[in-house]
């Protein structure tokens, strides 16, 4: 396989610290590499490296001749006075780039929401990352390296990106680097993983998944010092093997010993625990959304929203930017009053929101963290263990030094975790996480979600992070055009409807519907009903007997193929019911709701 570009020996300090010393790493064409590690590491510096934005201390960078390299770079600005339209395609004629399917698909999956003539100073920063990622990708390059490609993306455009990339070059051809932190992303893009850790950079084969599999094996054999680490990782293991089925990429090496160390992993959540310990914090009742909407003026945010939000649960809520999400999570915790409708709340209920604000050290941001943590109480319960702030601090990976640092001092994603964990001591029974994963690298994420695994209350997530949703949430809603739906399919159900076109609400939100029903009669209606409560609850049989099927399977003989083959069988045979009986439920739903 042709050789693309590559380091020698490569060295690089800065006045502190080493980053890299005598690395030696290769692209070939057709590598699609996603790179993972601390924030700090060196991630990007690795990359800027490669695409030659700085020079190594010593060692040399390779590339071939004629590679052609494009870079999207987390400091590229773009001048405030370009026009959008000049930015992404330059003086070319309309006929020549209109002509051309690539820079078509480009525009419209990153700007297509953005004035063509827009002023590049009067947009938000998140429409200038989209517009200087739509002015590389229109380009031809060889080698592309991207730095974060998916913040300020959402669901949608980070599917886009995803399937962009992994039809951009003919197999076998071009090359990928990509850093970020968007773990669904990095399985559905990358061949190759390559972790930045203590001066080195180790390279993994497959995607995120299959990185996770060998780090636990790895870090199995290299013993007790990473004892702490690897517990959560092996959680994290044991979650994407038995979890969602976007994460079924296999590794082309034998898992046989990895699956051994998660026999007896038990589920990330103890659900029933910690839906009884939610009852016992909150009673019976919530917040109930009653037939609420909230207009501005004579723009409508949210219409008909019929929301009853029960103990225990883990909601993930999606929609595009503007949809109304943040308008929602205000009805629930009480910040936004609805013009129509009524909010219904329990007596009981203590809201706690984890937004982009960091309102939470404000006032205490020339303190040093030990004193912050020192007013807390002495003791939690976490897990069904009792522990010492101190000791939840270490889990989110502050060590000693850290706990004298001032809070303004912290890096954003120390800010980010402190925050949490300040909310969390506070012992609130509904919390509301608003896009909580920014600034957080890979270990950091998996740490918080074994962190809010214990949360025994009711945890409603608003995030882009469709790894994050699928993994703490077990039940997604989506906000379209002020409606608010379940979304039984999950993630993959949102994108579906979200390619309808616009026109008729009620049409928009059922991607299966295409022209309106007729309503149905007295008692069509009544069999209905009965109908798809019969298919709750026989999904809900069926949820529980795939959980066993899991369980089952990780803890049964790995060399036992047979038993093994056996097991999937019935599982497959499930999984086909709940696949019918889903249909079934849509069918239903629609139909109640024509």
């Amino acid at each position: 396989m042709a050789h693309l570009l590559g380091a020698e020996a490569l060295h690089l300090e800065f006045p502190t610290r080493v980053v890299f010393d005598n690395v030696t790493i290769g692209l070939n064409e057709g590598d699609r590499v996603g790179v993972v590690g601390r924030n700090g590491d060196g991630k990007s510096t690795l990359i800027k490296l490669l695409a030659g934005r700085i020079e190594p201390d010593g060692g040399r960078v390779t590339r071939r001749g004629d590679v052609t390299l494009g870079m999207l770079d987390q400091a590229d600005e773009l001048p405030d006075d370009l026009i959008l339209s000049h930015a992404i395609v330059g003086d070319r004629e309309e006929y020549e780039w209109a002509g051309d399917a690539r820079v078509r698909d480009v525009i419209a999956g990153l700007v297509g929401d953005i004035p063509w003539d827009s002023r590049i100073g009067d947009l938000s920063g998140g429409q200038r990352r989209r517009v200087a990622l739509a002015a590389l990708l229109v380009g031809d390059w060889d080698v592309l390296f991207l730095d974060e490609p998916t913040n300020h993306l959402d669901v949608e455009g980070i599917s886009w990106l995803a399937e962009h990339l992994k039809r951009r070059w003919p197999a076998n051809q071009g090359g990928l680097i990509v850093v970020t932190h968007d773990r669904w992303f990095l399985d559905e893009v990358s061949t190759d993983t390559w972790e930045v850790h203590d001066r080195i950079i180790e390279p993994f084969e497959g995607g995120y998944a299959a990185y996770i599999l060998q780090r636990v094996e790895r870090d199995r054999m290299a013993a007790a010092s990473e004892s702490k680490r690897q517990n959560i990782m092996r959680k994290e293991l044991a979650w994407l093997r038995r979890g969602a089925p976007a994460r079924s990429t296999k590794p082309k090496f034998r898992m046989d010993a990895a699956y051994e160390i998660i026999a007896n992993e038990p589920p990330p959540r103890d659900t029933v625990s910690l839906q009884s310990m939610a009852m016992q914090r909150l009673g019976k009742d919530v917040v109930d959304l009653l037939d609420v909407g909230v207009s501005y003026g004579e723009k409508t945010v949210l219409k008909d929203v019929e929301w009853r939000i029960a103990p225990g649960e883990r909601t993930g809520i999606l929609g595009i930017n503007g949809a109304g999400k943040s308008t929602l999570l205000g009805l629930v915790a009480g910040a936004v009053q609805p013009t129509s409708g009524r909010v219904k709340r329990g007596k009981t209920v203590k809201v706690a929101i984890l937004d982009q604000q960091l309102a939470e050290l404000a006032e205490v941001q020339h303190e040093p963290v030990r004193t912050i943590i020192g007013r807390q109480k002495s003791s939690y319960v976490a897990g069904g263990k009792e522990v010492t702030p101190g000791q939840l601090l270490e889990r989110l990976g502050f060590d000693s030094a850290q706990l004298s640092t001032p809070v303004k001092d912290l890096s954003g994603g120390q800010k980010r975790r402190l925050q949490l964990l300040l909310i969390l001591l506070d012992e609130p029974n509904v919390l509301i996480l608003d896009e909580p994963t920014n600034d957080l690298d890979t270990d950091m994420l998996a740490a918080m979600e074994d962190l809010l695994d214990s949360f025994p209350g009711t945890l409603l997530v608003v995030s882009h992070d469709r790894y994050l949703i699928e993994r703490v949430t077990d039940q997604q809603y989506a906000v379209l055009h002020g409606h608010f739906r379940h979304l039984p399919g999950g993630v993959e159900e949102y994108l579906k409807l979200g390619k309808v076109p616009a026109g008729n609400p009620l049409v928009e939100e059922r991607a299966s519907a295409s022209v309106s029903k007729p309503g149905l009669g007295g008692a069509e209606r009544r069999n209905a009903e009965k109908e798809l409560a019969a298919a709750d609850r026989k999904l809900k049989k069926l949820a529980a007997e795939i959980e066993k099927q899991h369980v089952a399977f990780a803890a049964h003989d790995q060399a036992d193929y047979a038993g093994l083959g056996e097991l999937q069988s019935s599982q497959r045979a499930l999984e086909e019911q709940v696949a019918v009986l889903e249909s079934r439920w849509l069918e239903l739903t629609d139909l109640l709701e024509a």
